[in-house]
């Protein structure tokens, strides 16, 4: 069975490079607008005060520029086919290509074709490229990660048995912990607060965690004290409970580009055992955010094909207005919907592709509009 590929003309190379050029430049436009102001100010000055040496600021430099690519792609596909089409329509070369035959959705051929490919180099960032260029940030600065954080540990009936509350933590060294036991005394289905545990410091083992000078308060029916003692060591939370709690903790002072595609999938099935529903929701519309920030560029380049598409005497600049105000309003409503989702309002699912499904809506309205 022989497959024919469809030829490509010499229209199409003419297009994919009029829009690459652009593209290419409004994405560097982009990145040296957003790292100039603060990062790059903030990195020279440090290298100044000697904190860093020439070869070591420039690192850091590189490694802030993934997390910015990742939102100038998008962008960038936008601007650069809305000012390939502009130009091409004030030249008169696409009053050309429709007199010769040429349809909207075969001009747009050779734009998606390189949305495509540029939008997967932003996949690529988000899901791997980011999250270790952070981590090589943090290792550079000798950033340490301290931790507070609060783990609850459940029956199957989803009633506390035990509460662990970590002040500081560094790694599995932890200090200041405070243990409220709910595990052996149960009223009318309500597990009741039997022994407070404060220790000094502990180890977060991948068994159990071991918490060291120790002072235990017993708690009465009443809530009261009725005996305080202290004991040099006691082990709480059993081998799963040990390691999801370390994780938890862990993951709690990461922000959501740190954590790359494969670790954001397992810590989503971790938050969902623990019933952590909140902070599941938000990170599943994050996660799900990533595998559609793809359609999202060559929508985005179709859209800015659509609003460059004029007519020889119509103003360009309404076309930029309209396309700058639909980025802006992208991102600015994107935690909007983290929020929703995160709050249980609506589902992650939906919350994830409403933006998405709104560009398309954009699409076919302009496409309309313009009777193409």
């Amino acid at each position: 069975m022989n497959i024919k590929f469809p030829k490509i003309s010499i229209y199409d190379k003419y297009i994919f490079r009029q829009v690459a050029g652009a593209t290419i430049a409004a994405v560097l436009l982009f990145t040296i607008v957003w790292i100039a102001p603060e990062i790059l100010l903030n990195t020279i000055g440090d290298a100044l005060d000697g904190r860093y040496d020439f070869k070591t600021a420039m690192k850091l430099l590189v490694f802030e520029l993934p997390k910015i690519v990742d939102k100038a792609i998008p962008v960038g596909l936008l601007l650069g086919t809305l000012f390939t089409f502009d130009k091409l329509s004030k030249d008169s070369e696409m009053t050309i290509f429709r007199a010769v035959g040429m349809s909207f959705q075969r001009i747009v051929v050779p734009v998606v074709i390189f949305a495509m490919f540029f939008s997967s180099i932003c996949f690529f960032l988000e899901g791997k490229g980011t999250p270790y260029a952070e981590s090589q940030i943090r290792a550079i600065r000798g950033d340490i990660m301290h931790a507070q954080y609060i783990y609850t540990q459940k029956d199957k009936s989803g009633h506390p048995l035990l509460a662990v509350v970590i002040s500081r933590a560094i790694g599995r060294d932890m200090e200041y912990i405070t243990v409220l036991d709910f595990s052996n005394r149960i009223y009318q289905d309500v597990h009741q607060l039997t022994n407070i545990y404060l220790a000094k410091k502990g180890y977060a083992a991948d068994d159990k965690w071991t918490l060291e000078d120790v002072s235990t308060y017993k708690i009465s029916n009443d809530g009261i004290y009725i005996d305080i003692g202290h004991k040099d060591k006691i082990d709480i939370l059993d081998k799963e409970s040990a390691q999801n709690a370390f994780i938890l903790m862990n993951y709690s002072v990461l922000k959501e580009r740190d954590i790359s595609n494969k670790r954001m999938y397992k810590y989503l099935k971790l938050l969902k055992q623990e019933n952590l529903e909140e902070e599941y929701n938000y990170m599943l519309n994050k996660y799900l955010q990533r595998f559609l920030t793809p359609l999202v560029g060559v929508l985005l380049a179709i859209l800015g094909c659509l609003l460059g598409f004029s007519k020889p005497r119509e103003q360009r600049l309404v076309g930029f207005t309209i396309g700058i105000g639909c980025v802006f309003i992208y991102y600015i409503t994107l935690p909007f919907f983290d929020m929703l989702a995160e709050k249980g309002i609506l589902s992650p699912y939906i919350t994830a592709i409403v933006p998405t499904a709104a560009f398309m809506f954009a699409i076919y309205s302009f496409y309309k509009l313009k009777d193409l």
